[in-house]
């Protein structure tokens, strides 16, 4: 029975508590980001081979997703939040203790594993507080944690780790971790599980069509904006001239377009899930194929980081349709959003490095950007044709 003292906080509590969640997955995700030019130097290795450090925590967030969504379908959503924030806390206590490179993977690898899972249980709870036409918006409002860590969160962990170390930013993740421990504790619903949940029926998941097509077109399209963000720090320093003090602006600039672009995408998208999801990818491909012509600008770039991160609003928009397409195996969709997610965080700085590596520069990962934007986009445009084909053919069966 669900406890009513456990139940008396109100929806807008619940969604905080659950984005102070996202806020501690944003922080460290964006800043430890930020920070490759810092422990590339402190480790002795070269940026891209720091760039490997984000790559293992997405591949973290990518393997960890769909295991535990598969395998914790059937634990209560409170203790499991809990839990995977308390494993979140321990690994990035851990990276920051990370005594050499290899280490430093390891614990990024680890640090990724409840990434995913936490992001899509949290989504199936905020939802589940609201009347289906409002999902969009209480989505949106989890993940603006994440977007609001940009404006905020990466911003003073890549200040910590000027003044202090590049550790000193996972220590302060960590520290967050655990108040969202407390915080989901003491105010989410502490719902039963659903009994009739099964790692057999989640992964009846992945034999959805418009479920595949929806990941596939995150894990394309996403990677644009991670492939300039990996290395925006490096460019500000190399080519736009700035000092390293301007890196936490920039950052924030980057954060309040996206924070816009999160909610903004869930107003528009509760009327047209759709042509929200596509127009965005499209406005994406857009400011990162603008990016390399202004770089070398400090006006310029300030102005491309913002739009650029507007565009990174579609993810709560796609994890709405995801819900919508996954049919009674919401945890493991909801959850491989976020694989999905990551595999584009991997995708993305894998194949900008690859292009910086071969003598293009730093601002040649925004041509890269432009053109995973637009794989994504026709990837979603294709699973939107085929889903109205579908439904014309059941309606014509039905006359």
């Amino acid at each position: 029975m669900t406890d009513p003292a456990l139940r008396s906080a109100s929806p807008a509590w619940v969604i905080f508590a659950l984005a102070m969640g996202t806020f501690a997955i944003g922080t460290t995700e964006f800043a430890a980001m930020s920070l490759v030019p810092f422990f590339a130097a402190d480790l002795g290795i070269t940026e891209v081979q720091a760039g490997h450090a984000i790559s293992a925590y997405a591949l973290g967030v990518v393997v960890g997703a769909p295991l535990i969504a598969i395998f914790g379908a059937r634990i209560r959503r409170r203790t499991l939040l809990m839990g995977l924030m308390g494993l979140f806390a321990m690994a990035n206590g851990l990276s920051a203790l990370a005594p050499d490179y290899g280490s430093l993977l390891v614990f990024r690898f680890l640090s990724g594993l409840p990434h995913g899972a936490y992001f899509g249980v949290a989504a199936l709870v905020a939802a589940s507080l609201v009347p289906v036409n409002r999902r969009a918006k209480a989505v949106a409002l989890v993940m603006s944690g994440l977007t609001v860590a940009t404006v905020i969160g990466v911003p003073v962990a890549n200040w910590l780790g000027q003044m202090f170390g590049w550790q000193s930013g996972f220590l302060v993740v960590a520290v967050l971790a655990l108040l969202t421990v407390t915080l989901v504790a003491l105010l989410a619903p502490n719902e039963p599980a659903d009994s009739g949940a099964s790692p057999l029926r989640e992964l009846g998941a992945l034999r959805r069509p418009q479920v595949l097509l929806t990941l596939a077109s995150g894990a394309i399209g996403f990677g644009g904006m991670f492939a300039v963000y990996t290395y925006v720090a490096s460019t500000m320093i190399e080519v736009t001239g700035l000092s390293e003090r301007s890196v936490p602006l920039v950052l924030g600039i980057f954060g309040i377009g996206m924070t816009l672009g999160n909610l903004g995408g869930a107003h528009l998208a509760d009327k047209a899930r759709d042509r929200t999801a596509m127009g965005m990818l499209a406005w994406s491909a857009v400011m990162l194929a603008i990016y390399p012509f202004v770089a070398a600008d400090p006006v310029g770039l300030g102005i491309i980081v913002f739009l650029i991160g507007m565009g990174g609003g579609v993810g709560s928009v796609m994890q709405v349709r995801l819900m919508d397409v996954a049919g009674d195996a919401q945890t493991l969709a909801a959850a491989a959003h976020h694989s999905a997610f990551n595999t584009a965080n991997a995708l993305g700085p894998w194949l900008a490095g690859m292009a910086i590596a071969a003598g293009y520069g730093l601002t040649s990962a925004g041509f890269i950007g432009s053109a995973l934007a637009l794989g994504g986009l026709a990837i979603y445009v294709v699973a939107v044709l085929l889903e109205r084909g579908e439904k014309a053919r059941l309606a014509a069966t039905a006359c």
